[in-house]
């Protein structure tokens, strides 16, 4: 009999102002693959969609390793997407013909008075039919166990997005403005005097 588990989480991260806005950077989804996930844990299998080989997860004394699939796209209001396109378990026969992973999520900038902010929202379920002995545990010690464990591969995600993308934003700024002549810190436009 199938279990299924699920987790949600949401973030919002201010976002400091730099010369080129956030939108412009969104543009490029790769960026955002690289920011969330180690560079080593990644295949990009064409523009939009990406392997990811997550770090090993231990459910009760089960230890996998799933290998997720990927679609990342920018919608050209800034808004990016990721959709989940298959998964597979390495070494686990068995649990990887009952396995399916679910992954949708959204990034997107919204405007205040007080600046940009990024909002998002990511929805993991996960269906499993677990083999003897893990079947025979009861339903709600299962289901606890395995959204918990949904819950804290999610949080480790939002982690590593509050602390990578903003880093990686303001890298990719620089990149651009200096490639731009725009390296200085000043904000003043050079004048030219008509003498």
């Amino acid at each position: 009999m199938a279990t299924r588990f699920t987790a949600s989480q949401s973030v919002e991260i201010a976002v400091p102002e730099q010369p080129i806005p956030i939108q412009h950077y969104l543009r490029q989804p790769q960026r955002l693959v690289k920011a969330l996930v180690d560079n080593n844990r990644i295949q990009q299998l064409s523009e939009e969609v990406f392997r990811l080989k997550m770090r090993p997860l231990t459910f009760m004394s089960l230890s996998i390793q799933p290998t997720v699939d990927m679609r990342v796209w920018a919608e050209s209001n800034g808004i990016i997407y990721l959709r989940s396109l298959g998964c597979e378990i390495l070494g686990f026969e068995y649990i990887n013909q009952r396995f399916a992973l679910n992954l949708k999520g959204h990034l997107s900038p919204k405007e205040f008075s007080t600046g940009t902010r990024l909002q998002g929202k990511a929805d993991l379920e996960v269906m499993v039919d677990l083999p003897p002995p893990f079947s025979f545990t009861p339903k709600p010690i299962l289901e606890a166990t395995g959204n918990g464990l949904l819950k804290s591969v999610l949080l480790s995600v939002k982690q590593r997005l509050l602390n990578q993308l903003l880093a990686d934003y303001r890298y990719w700024v620089i990149s651009q403005t200096k490639d731009k002549g725009l390296d200085d810190d000043s904000t003043e436009l050079p004048i030219l005097n008509a003498e």
